[in-house]
């Protein structure tokens, strides 16, 4: 979709060619003489437009204004939160087929950069339609929509910013929603290929040659069970020094599980296609940084395989050598996520990271606790814990920060290994994120568990694209951090990793 930022009046809005307004009502509406002031006066003073966020008057040629249909939508307090409920429900009332320049009009609103991003990222979210394996499915009808606002030099940062995210948002959706014969770990690898040929982004696949010389017998050892080849995915992008520390950020990319040996019940199955969610969520990320180009270096790790109840497949019972030389009981193979993660874990300390956030469709316990609201983050660091958190508030992409106490790891306890790779349903998403922890003790590390908002099911069945937003809007705030606040970090991370030596 092409997206267009200009600054129009509400007078010039009315006379702006497009098929459609998409015009944002605030609480008190400003003085003014333009046919759209007249026009919303009329229909507040009739009753004609119900107040309450994203109540809406459809209107049909109205008199002075170019636009054949205009929407009139209530906003309330037009802050981010408010824009973006305002937007994507007009949006969605505006999806037509003769409507493929639509105006959205900001200029009675009081629009400010981060209301700005949340407006443009709504109006993409609202008119997606997937179409890769349904050609009968009708493709997006907008082909242009042009924000108008009071001042375009005032918010154009919050515009690009919203442009980054719908390109990172809307490839982690094309590649979760596509189902897993159509998303391989091999495909998976060829995205990131496809997203390598992008400045500033270079992509290297390691096959399981390569995998099994490194000592990934974890990640391996989930893989053996499937025909398709595991796949372990590395990007970068670099967009500071080389001598810069980067931020890592690690994906799980099962892109089918059925449980293995440890067989997941039939229903919902068709829903273990999003178990790629993470890997979808950095490619995600890496598409945004490409729009974005943050002064940063990032890089992006992806251990991608299936999950499969082959004659092959790890059973219950079975001892596993991690790269990190610890050995893992497995005592459930549908516990399998952090034990291709933890091997992508190992693998970032090489890289002397200023930060490391995986980021999983981890656990079902995680949902019970939160819901599709909030995605689970758990940090034994504050600072890095905080940092994430403040990104999900700035772009509405919410994470909550959930306990990491040690006493949570005494069911991880093995009698025939370092650990075992479950510690029973009680605290479930917690004792996954310590199984993790285990493997980052040297690292600033965190862990946000997104098995809750990745995706929707029932009739709006569908790849969310979190926490793209949430990733990127840490990131650009840490390329925004002072240049020697930045050193200070990475100094201070470095002089953690070789005190726990």
């Amino acid at each position: 979709m092409n997206f267009d930022l200009k600054t129009l009046s509400p007078a010039q809005a009315a006379e702006f060619p497009a098929d459609a307004l998409l015009v944002l009502v605030p609480d008190a509406l400003p003085k003014g003489q333009s046919p759209l002031h007249a026009l919303v006066a009329r229909a507040l003073k009739d009753d004609d437009l119900e107040g309450g966020v994203s109540k809406s008057l459809a209107c049909y040629r109205p008199e002075g204004i170019k636009a054949p249909r205009v929407l009139l939508v209530r906003a309330g307090t037009a802050d981010a939160a408010a824009l973006r409920k305002a937007v994507g429900a007009g949006v969605a009332q505006l999806k037509a087929p003769g409507v493929t320049r639509l105006a959205v009009v900001l200029s009675l609103v009081a629009v400010d950069a981060d209301g700005l991003r949340a407006a443009v990222q709504a109006c993409a979210d609202a008119s997606y339609v997937y179409t890769t394996t349904k050609p009968s499915a009708k493709p997006r009808a907008l082909a242009k929509v042009t924000f108008g606002v009071s001042d375009a030099g005032a918010v154009r940062s919050g515009f690009q910013a919203g442009k980054a995210v719908v390109a990172g948002v809307e490839f982690a959706k094309e590649w979760a929603n596509r189902p897993a014969n159509h998303a391989t770990p091999s495909r998976l690898a060829d995205a990131a290929r496809q997203l390598g040929r992008l400045p500033g982004i270079k992509t290297e696949v390691l096959g399981p040659r390569e995998v099994e010389a490194l000592g990934m017998g974890s990640f391996m050892a989930v893989a053996q069970g499937s025909a398709e080849p595991l796949r372990f995915i590395v990007l970068r992008y670099q967009g500071a020094g080389k001598a810069d520390a980067p931020v890592v950020l690690v994906g799980k990319g099962i892109t089918f599980d059925t449980g293995g040996i440890s067989l997941k019940p039939a229903a919902e199955m068709d829903e273990m296609k999003f178990d790629m969610g993470g890997a979808a969520s950095v490619l995600g990320t890496f598409a945004a940084l490409a729009e974005a180009k943050p002064a940063l270096n990032v890089v992006g790790l992806i251990p991608s395989c299936e999950n499969m109840p082959d004659g092959r497949a790890i059973k219950p019972g079975d001892v596993v050598k991690s790269m990190s030389g610890q050995t893992i009981e497995i005592l459930n193979t549908d516990a399998e996520g952090r034990l291709i993660l933890c091997d992508a874990l190992t693998y970032a300390a090489r890289f002397k990271p200023r930060a490391v956030v995986d980021i999983a469709t981890l656990t079902g316990a995680c949902v019970i606790a939160l819901g599709a609201v909030r995605s689970g983050l758990f940090s034994a660091r504050d600072e890095l814990a905080q940092a994430l958190a403040e990104a999900g508030e700035q772009s509405g992409d919410l994470c909550w920060r959930l306990p990491l106490d040690d006493d949570y790891a005494e069911g991880l306890k093995s009698n025939f290994a370092d650990v075992a790779n479950v510690a029973g349903r009680a605290g479930g998403a917690i004792t996954a994120a310590k199984f993790l922890q285990r493997f980052a003790t040297e690292l600033p590390w965190a862990h946000l568990d997104i098995a809750g908002t990745a995706w929707r099911g029932g009739a709006a069945k569908g790849a969310t694209g979190r926490p793209v937003p949430l990733l990127l809007q840490y990131l650009l705030n840490e390329a925004a951090r002072p240049a020697g606040q930045a050193k200070a970090k990475a100094k201070a991370s470095a002089k953690a990793r070789s005190a726990s030596r």
